[in-house]
C-alpha cells in the first residue's frame, strides 16, 4: 500500500499553489483584462458545453426521450458561445450588469425564504430576512455604478483565486507533515 505521494506531484501542488496565488493578484490588479478573460471562458465553457450536450444526445438519442429538444438546446448553446467570443467587448459590458442582477435577484429569494423559515419555527429567520434586504440593497448599488459592479466582480475572482492557490499550499503542507508522520510511524513500528 502507498502511503506518500510522489516528489513530482507534490512540486507541482505547490508551484501550483504559488502560480494561483499570482494569477489572483494579477486578477486584482488588473480588474478590466480580468473581466475580458471572465467574458472569454464563458463563451469558451458555451461553445464546449453545447457541443457536448450535442454529442451526449447523438450517442444517446436512441434510449433517451426528448433528444430533439437536447439537440435544439446544445445547438442553441453553440451559436451562444460563438456569439459570446466573437462579440466579447459586450459580453465583458454586460457581466457587471447580469451580477447585479443576479445579485438582486438572489437577495430577493434569500428575503421571501426567510418567511419559510419562520413558519416552521427557525428562531433567526429574521437574521435571513435582513441579509437579503441587505443583498438587495447591494445589488441596487451596484446597478448604480457598474464600473464598481464589474471591479468588484474581478477582486471577487482574485480573491477567490488566491485563495484556492492558499488551500493548494495548505494541502502541501498537510501532505508533508502526514509524510513525516508515516516515517515516525514506521520508525517505531520497526523498532
Amino acid at each position: 500500500m502507498k502511503t506518500t505521494m510522489k516528489t513530482n506531484e507534490k512540486i507541482w501542488l505547490l508551484i501550483s499553489g504559488i502560480l494561483l496565488i499570482v494569477l489572483g493578484v494579477v486578477c486584482m490588479c488588473y480588474p478590466a483584462q480580468t473581466l475580458f478573460a471572465t467574458a472569454w471562458l464563458i463563451g469558451c465553457f458555451t461553445l464546449l458545453s453545447g457541443i457536448l450536450r450535442m454529442v451526449f444526445t447523438f450517442k444517446t438519442e436512441r434510449f433517451m426521450p426528448n433528444s430533439g429538444t437536447r439537440m435544439l438546446s446544445g445547438l442553441f448553446q453553440v451559436i451562444l458561445g460563438i456569439f459570446f467570443l466573437c462579440n466579447n467587448l459586450l459580453v465583458t459590458l454586460s457581466l457587471p450588469l447580469v451580477f447585479s442582477l443576479w445579485v438582486i435577484m438572489e437577495g430577493v429569494f434569500v428575503a421571501v425564504q426567510s418567511f419559510d423559515y419562520k413558519k416552521v419555527g427557525f428562531p433567526n429567520w429574521w437574521a435571513l430576512l435582513l441579509l437579503g434586504i441587505v443583498v438587495v440593497v447591494l445589488g441596487f448599488l451596484c446597478l448604480r455604478n457598474l464600473d464598481a459592479a464589474g471591479k468588484t466582480m474581478s477582486l471577487m475572482i482574485g480573491l477567490g483565486v488566491i485563495l484556492l492557490g492558499v488551500a493548494y499550499l495548505l494541502g502541501y503542507i498537510g501532505l508533508k507533515r502526514f509524510e513525516n508522520y508515516v516515517k515516525e510511524m514506521r520508525q517505531v513500528v520497526d523498532a
